[in-house]
Formats: structure tokens, C-alpha cells, sequence
């Protein structure tokens, strides 16, 4: 008779996604199928359900990373809008993102020579590839190297390497709380080439302003040009996540991509990502852009 799984997060048939930390007096619940994967990484604990809405969910620490229905809004965008701001990438490193499917987005460019993932948590990369394959799929691209390593110290390796870096890191907390942080940055900065781009998970404008403009104002110290963008997403608190986007070219408009795929390819290649929400992405409602306006004073609360 094989084992019941549970998790203190479902009960009743209905997972909860509780933080009085980050999103303090609300939370996120769905409908749970059935538990398909329960265990305590070295780093974190890690949850797989299947919901009746979203397909398969990966949940870490309490806080769910990606849904199979509607993952592709935040993979596409945490992608595509360092991608298309960079005139030619060729060598590009994602921190984090071990379900795959950051890397399942960048390799849709041909440019690209080599894509690295370092991942501090194996178990994330091992269940993603079993739970949720059509995230997982970017490891199997010849052109992709997979390190398990601390990404700071992978980092500190690389010296005007990459042309892009993407951080698809969980909220800021456990093993992330360092990659929201200024020396991390200036790690990015140092291994990127001259026109280097990164962007980076950056929060929610509802829940996070105040870290937001924090996050804004120590890239916009390393980097030459530093800005907020978002994306929205049903599964996510608040629906809504938002990325750093920064380059070394200081000439870089970030809300103008560099290359464009025409209408057909876009559409082929992307369900959410076009270069209209490229250039969308970074109009904020006026009360958030008042706020992420390094140069006024931080608003009275």
C-alpha cells in the first residue's frame, strides 16, 4: 500500500499560502487534487500538488513558484525582456530558475552559444523534470550546462563573460535573501561583457513597494541604467510580479527592444511575450511610478 502524502499547507482538500512576512493579511488557496511530492531539501521545503485549475504546482517553503497553466507569463517575461535588450546574446547564465523554464525560453534565441544554469538545490532541478516536464524541457537543449552550486560563488569565477543574466530567484527569504542585495549585483556587473543585460524577480508593487524601491536604487548604483518592469500573473500574490531590468549601456532604453522577432515567429514562439508588452511593461500606475522615482523623496506612509 503505497504512503499518503500530506503537507501542513493543504488541508481539506485546499492549499493555503500563508506569510504574515511578505504578504501579511491575505493569502492564495487552491484546490488540490492530489499531493504527488513531498520532501525537505537541504535547503527548503519542497511541495508538489496537482490543482484542479493550474495542473501541477510547485510550491517551495509555502509559496508557490509555478503552475502549469499559467508559468509561461512570468518565464517569458523574466526572459525576453533582458534577451531583446541585448543586440546579440551568445553566453547567458540563469541564477536559480531550476525548473527549467527560463532556460526553455532563452534557448528560443538563436544567437545563443551557451546557456548556464546554476541552481543551488538539486531537488528542484530532479522534481521539475518529473512534475513539470514542459518547464523542464530547456535542460535537454544540447547548447545548456547545468551547475548545483551556490550562485555567489559561481559568480565570483566569471570575469566579462556573459551577455545576459537572469536571476529567477523565490521571494527574499532562506537561500534568495542574498540575491536582492548590492554585492550581488556588483557580482552580475563584473561577469557581464560591455553591454551586458540582467534582469532579476523584483517583487509586487501592491505588496513590496518599499523593497522595490530599495532593489531600484541599489542597480541603479552598479548599473548605468536600472528600471522596474512587470508582468501579470493569476498564481502569484496580488496577480502581479515584477523584474529589474539593467544594463552597462548606458545608452540602453530598456522599454525599446533591440531585436524583434516579427508577428508569425512571436507568435510561434511565445504566448505571452510580444514587443507591445515589451515596451507595456514598464508603464507603471502613477502611484508606483511616483514611488520607484529614485529622484523624489520617499513618500510619507
Amino acid at each position: 500500500m503505497s504512503e499518503t502524502l500530506s503537507h501542513y499547507t493543504i488541508n481539506d482538500g485546499w492549499f493555503r499560502e500563508v506569510s504574515d512576512e511578505l504578504w501579511p493579511g491575505q493569502a492564495m488557496t487552491l484546490r488540490v487534487n492530489q499531493i504527488l511530492h513531498v520532501e525537505k531539501s537541504k535547503y527548503q521545503d519542497v511541495l508538489v500538488f496537482e490543482s484542479s485549475n493550474y495542473g501541477n504546482v510547485l510550491v517551495l517553503d509555502g509559496v508557490i513558484q509555478a503552475t502549469e497553466r499559467d508559468e509561461f507569463a512570468y518565464q517569458e517575461m523574466i526572459t525576453h525582456l533582458a534577451m531583446f535588450n541585448h543586440p546579440n546574446p551568445k553566453k547567458v547564465l540563469v541564477i536559480g530558475g531550476g525548473d527549467g523554464g527560463v532556460l526553455r525560453e532563452v534557448v528560443k534565441h538563436e544567437s545563443i552559444e551557451e546557456a548556464v544554469l546554476c541552481d543551488i538545490d538539486e531537488c528542484v532541478i530532479r522534481v521539475s523534470k518529473k512534475y513539470l516536464p514542459n518547464m523542464a524541457i530547456g535542460f535537454e537543449h544540447p547548447k545548456v550546462k547545468v551547475y548545483v552550486e551556490d550562485g555567489f560563488k559561481f559568480l565570483a569565477e566569471y570575469k566579462n563573460y556573459f551577455d545576459v543574466i537572469i536571476t529567477d530567484s523565490s521571494d527574499p527569504e532562506g537561500p534568495a535573501e542574498s540575491l536582492f542585495q548590492k554585492p550581488y549585483f556588483e557580482l552580475l556587473k563584473d561577469a557581464l561583457t560591455e553591454k551586458g543585460v540582467i534582469t532579476t524577480q523584483a517583487e509586487n508593487i501592491w505588496l513590496h513597494i518599499p523593497l522595490i524601491r530599495d532593489l531600484k536604487k541599489s542597480c541603479s548604483e552598479v548599473f548605468a541604467v536600472a528600471d522596474y518592469a512587470y508582468t501579470t500573473i493569476p498564481t502569484y500574490p496580488s496577480g502581479q510580479i515584477g523584474f529589474m531590468v539593467c544594463s552597462k549601456d548606458p545608452e540602453r532604453k530598456l522599454n525599446q527592444p533591440l531585436r524583434e522577432f516579427d508577428e508569425k515567429k512571436e507568435g510561434e514562439l511565445f504566448r505571452y511575450y510580444n514587443k507591445d508588452i515589451h515596451r507595456a511593461a514598464f508603464i507603471l500606475p502613477t502611484w508606483a511610478k511616483n514611488y520607484l522615482d529614485l529622484s523624489r523623496k520617499v513618500p510619507e506612509k
